[in-house]
């Protein structure tokens, strides 16, 4: 019966912003990847895993590709675009507006350099008129030859199923590739650091978030098990930033403790005891050594 079962991969893109993480959360049940209102926010590739009696879906949510502005950047569309060349599907996630701009166009001159099935997934479609979809459908249609529609909403699982099957029917038969219980190869410590990440993103000014980084500095469970030691720095590029992340008598900073400790608690199902500090590295983020240092080695890509 094994045989049966389909198994395959599935490239989430998009330019930054456009819901992929949320998607991906939505398919799998549970939170892999962070969100956030902010672009950029995911950097790495990170893979999670879909198992159902059809078989196993797993799917790369990459960076949104874009111009890239510095080595982060040119590390972000490098991970995008090679994640391209290893799948057999691909969901391509837009805004639900008839307007395509030169991002959107960038990514489709892309796609037709690609021989693989696109699916083009509407994303926020509770925020329209049905009506709307239709214009929007058409006008895709026109900019590439699409294999499949599916207007959805990430955030409230619209037409979630629909896209599932959809996907099913571009994967070739075969084994699956991981235990039916794995949902994400990220490293406990990679999402840890991510959600960190995530909260310093909802909680700071608009101009900071870009720059930081998140490294764990100790990750250790207690002899007993039901409480997790965990360390770890906030970096960012400048000392003014510095001041704000930690905030008026640590205030700021306690704020992004207490909200990352308690995802985190719920990722570990355990009790966390959460440090956290701030330092300042100028421009990281052009940084061959200090990028690698962050967990974005190119010759990981």
């Amino acid at each position: 019966m094994n045989e049966q079962k389909k198994s395959g991969f599935a490239a989430l893109i998009g330019r930054p912003n456009v819901g992929k993480s949320t998607l991906m959360n939505q398919i799998i049940g549970q939170k892999v990847a962070i969100t956030s209102h902010r672009p950029q926010t995911t950097r790495n590739r990170i893979q999670t895993v879909y198992t159902s009696e059809e078989g196993q879906i797993v799917f790369l949510d990459t960076p949104g590709i874009h111009r890239a502005k510095n080595r982060l950047g040119e590390y972000m569309v490098e991970v995008a675009q090679r994640t391209l060349k290893e799948v057999d599907v691909i969901l391509w996630l837009v805004e639900p507006v008839t307007f395509i701009g030169a991002g959107e166009r960038h990514i489709a001159e892309q796609l037709s350099r690609i021989r693989l099935p696109v699916i083009l997934v509407i994303n926020k479609v509770d925020t329209i008129k049905k009506e709307e979809v239709l214009c929007i459908m058409d006008a895709y249609r026109k900019l590439l030859d699409l294999d499949q529609i599916v207007p959805v909403s990430a955030l409230k699982g619209t037409n979630k199923d629909t896209l599932i099957r959809l996907i099913f029917q571009y994967l070739p038969y075969g084994p699956m590739f991981y235990d039916e219980d794995t949902v994400t190869d990220q490293p406990m410590r990679q999402i840890v650091a991510e959600l960190i990440r995530e909260k310093a993103l909802k909680l700071l000014d608009e101009e900071i978030p870009h720059g930081i980084a998140v490294s764990i500095d100790l990750m250790k469970q207690r002899q007993k098990g039901s409480l997790w030691d965990i360390q770890a720095t906030i970096i960012c590029e400048r000392d003014s930033h510095k001041g704000i992340i930690i905030g008026k008598g640590g205030a700021m900073l306690k704020k992004i403790g207490s909200a990352a400790r308690f995802e985190i608690e719920r990722q570990l199902e355990a009790k966390v005891n959460l440090k956290l500090w701030v330092k300042v590295k100028k421009d990281w983020r052009d940084s061959d050594f200090l990028l690698k240092n962050f967990g974005y080695d190119k010759k990981e890509v």
